[in-house]
């Protein structure tokens, strides 16, 4: 899956936060630290620094929700950062993104902090980030 496709998924998975462009794909998958894992219908995006991990972003196409897919992938990136060493793994949600927060919880993952008014909507207004952490497998 090229840069373009990730951003493609994305921005049809994503108004908050803001999509990412196929340059910012590009960008962070031209670091070392940073692995990408696709299934035909989406896609996660993460990194490992030293030992912590982190969920850059999850997007799975509207078509193949609810079908395992996010499920799927969530457990890949944390086989993943195992394998990599990491002892625990971390991601942001919107905490209005009720959908995204049921699947990190299935896959073990806590809510450790909360970033008020950290994403800015098309319309203006904010919304909370929230902070989730597991340890790895």
């Amino acid at each position: 899956m090229t840069p373009g496709d990730l951003a493609r998924i994305h921005a049809a998975a994503f108004t908050v936060p803001r999509p990412w462009s196929e340059t910012e794909f590009a960008d962070l998958l031209a670091r070392g630290d940073t692995f990408v894992i696709v299934e035909a219908a989406g896609f996660v995006l993460g990194r490992v620094i030293a030992d912590e991990a982190e969920l850059l972003t999850i997007a799975v196409e509207a078509t193949a929700r609810r079908r395992g897919t996010g499920r799927n992938l969530l457990a890949a990136f944390l086989d993943e950062v195992a394998r990599r060493g990491a002892e625990v793994a971390f991601l942001e949600v919107s905490a209005d993104n009720e959908a995204a927060i049921a699947l990190y919880r299935s896959g073990g993952f806590e809510v450790s902090g909360r970033r008020r008014g950290y994403y800015v909507r098309f319309d203006g207004t904010r919304t909370d980030a929230l902070v989730m952490s597991r340890q790895t497998p």
